[in-house]
Order: structure tokens, then sequence, then C-alpha cells
């Protein structure tokens, strides 16, 4: 199967999946934030084989996820840290967790998120920094932005004239408006 890459597409959903949709990814990025750095901690973590795991650490480095930084030179061997870039990942991997534990988790939630202070379990939602108002359907829907092209503009149009007519017959949300 010939390998497409998303990472130049004009869609910034699918430039992020391009960096981090590679099936090991998001996994090393998860065992990342429980502070795993070597090679070998995230080969017993995974079970993934060493060539495979050698592949996905280094396109996150080159994504600038991960940061490769030498903790000894004889013999040579480096540690994978997170870096800011990486670091603004945990949300998207907490959301991933909460949709996971609410779809498909039927013998119930094996991993939260909780306050680190209280160890009170949080409910994750994603909130509009200006506004503070959860972003939730049909509040908020996604636009052109200022550097989006002419095709990316339509697509945005149809979009806006497709809820716009929903709202005048009654019918709910369409998926495709993402």
């Amino acid at each position: 199967m010939q390998h497409v890459d998303f990472s130049e597409m004009d869609c910034p959903i699918a430039r992020a999946w391009g960096r981090v949709g590679e099936w090991w990814n998001i996994l090393i990025l998860r065992d990342a934030f429980h502070g795993l750095t070597r090679f070998d901690q995230f080969q017993e973590s995974l079970g993934i084989a060493p060539n495979m795991l050698t592949r996905r650490l280094g396109a996150l480095v080159e994504s600038g996820l991960l940061e490769r930084r030498r903790y000894s030179d004889h013999p040579p061997r480096d540690e994978y840290v997170l870096t800011a870039r990486g670091r603004d990942f945990r949300p998207v991997l907490w959301a991933l967790l909460t949709w996971g534990n609410k779809h498909f988790a039927p013998e119930g939630r094996s991993v939260v998120v909780v306050d680190s202070a209280t160890g009170v379990e949080a409910d994750p939602v994603l909130v509009d920094r200006v506004s503070g108002r959860p972003m939730v359907d049909p509040d908020f829907v996604s636009a052109a932005g200022p550097a989006a092209d002419a095709g990316l503009r339509q697509r945005y149009a149809a979009s806006a004239d497709r809820r716009a007519a929903r709202g005048k017959s009654g019918k709910g949300h369409d998926q495709r408006d993402l």
C-alpha cells in the first residue's frame, strides 16, 4: 500500500495527522508524557520492533515533537525528550483518552485525567480561550482562515450554506462541516 503524505496538504488536520498519524507515534508520545526517554524504555513499553521504533523516533524528531539528546558518549546513546511542540500535544491525548473512555471502554475507564493536587477526576472539554465557553456544536464551526486558498474557501462556504439550509429546515448537524 502506497503511503500518502498528509503533512503538506492545505488542511491543518491533515498536516497534524501527517506528523502524528503513524500507528506508533501517538503511543510513543503517550509514553514520553509518562517520562520515558530512552530507546529501550520505549521498546519495552510498546513491544515494537527496533527498526520500526528507530524510524518512528526519527520521524517525531524530524517533526519537532521530540528532541534527540546525547546522554552517553561511550557508547553513543541518545534519549528522546518532548519539545514545546510535543508538550502542546498533551490536550490532544487527553481528548483521545476521554473519547476512547466514552465510546470504546465497555469494561470501564482504565485511565482517567485527574487534578494533580487533589486527585479529583477531571472531565476534559475543549474551551474557547476568548469567551471561556465550551466548544460544542452548533455554537462553534470550522471556517476558512486567512491563509486558505480558493478551494478551501469554497469548501467552507459550501459548508456554511449547508448549515444555513439546515437551520431553515430544522434538520440536525452535518458531519461534513469539520
